[in-house]
């Protein structure tokens, strides 16, 4: 017998506020990816750590925000609370992955590529591992041709949003590549849900685990007081919203060799001997 599932259980509040947070999670972590480009490598990693972790607590909250709405009308839905932290842990660990990749070898070409594919991966892996710890009297079933959509869907969405953070062109640019990771996230989770049958089995009994009410929500302050917490980060770091280098290049002036432009007050130009027995040029003693 097949279960009566109902997406939409509060109508559109519950969509429309998972994309809100999916588009949060996705603003901060890939302003944060676009910020480590603009930094020393010093600062790099804290900045993608953070990114990483603001992108997969957007894409848990926003998944299970979404599973509120869910219902199957002839059996109760309850989650399993080791298999819900565990699809958490997988999410950060998977995009953590991606980030990496991108905030050191660059949004371009092959990085972009293998950077974005384990993003979205981590992405689908998420929710269907999130999926798996509902417990419910029937079985879940998944038409394979809809969840490969699906797949497809996180994975070409996060390359995009990955290539847009790292153009580092501003605010602006930064929104639209959160609104396509919010769209990524959203579209991935509900063309995944379409994929979804229940099998009811004969016997009625109560499914274990917890409800989603007094398991979901308690679980949701965390995420949502990070992201708070990362939101309160990007707001107050000078340069997050302008999208500017550390360093200002310095403009080249007559007499001023081009390999000495853009190095700090009081350092002087490296030396380079090969080069300059190549140009024909020899140092005397006082020239060093």
């Amino acid at each position: 017998m097949q279960g009566t599932i109902d997406g939409f259980s509060y109508g559109l509040v519950t969509p429309v506020v998972a994309f809100l947070m999916a588009c949060l999670g996705g603003a901060l972590g890939l302003r944060c990816t676009t910020r480590s480009m603009l930094v020393t490598r010093s600062w790099r990693a804290g900045w993608l750590a953070l990114g990483s972790a603001a992108i997969a607590s957007g894409i848990w909250t926003m998944h299970f925000i979404a599973m509120m709405g869910f219902s199957v009308e002839e059996t109760p839905i309850h989650y399993d609370r080791p298999t819900t932290f565990a699809s958490l842990g997988v999410a950060i660990v998977m995009v953590g992955v991606g980030i990496f990749i991108v905030g050191y070898r660059g949004a371009t070409g092959t990085a972009l590529f293998t950077g974005g594919t384990i993003t979205g991966l981590g992405v689908a892996s998420m929710h269907y591992l999130g999926m798996a710890g509902m417990r419910l009297n029937g079985k879940l079933e998944y038409n394979t041709l809809t969840v490969s959509a699906s797949v497809v869907i996180a994975v070409v969405a996060a390359i995009t949003a990955l290539w847009a953070a790292g153009q580092v062109r501003g605010f602006l640019w930064s929104v639209g590549a959160s609104l396509v990771m919010g769209l990524a996230v959203s579209g991935m989770h509900y063309t995944g849900m379409a994929a979804l049958s229940v099998h009811l089995h004969h016997t009625s009994s109560t499914p274990a685990g917890d409800s989603a009410t007094s398991l979901l929500a308690p679980m949701m302050i965390g995420p949502l007081v990070f992201l708070c917490l990362a939101g309160v980060v990007v707001m107050f770091d000078p340069l997050m919203v302008l999208g500017k280098p550390d360093r200002t290049p310095v403009e080249r002036r007559p007499g001023i060799p081009a390999h000495s432009v853009g190095l700090r007050p009081g350092r002087r130009p490296r030396r380079h001997p090969g080069r300059d027995r190549a140009h024909g040029r020899v140092r005397t003693p006082q020239s060093r």
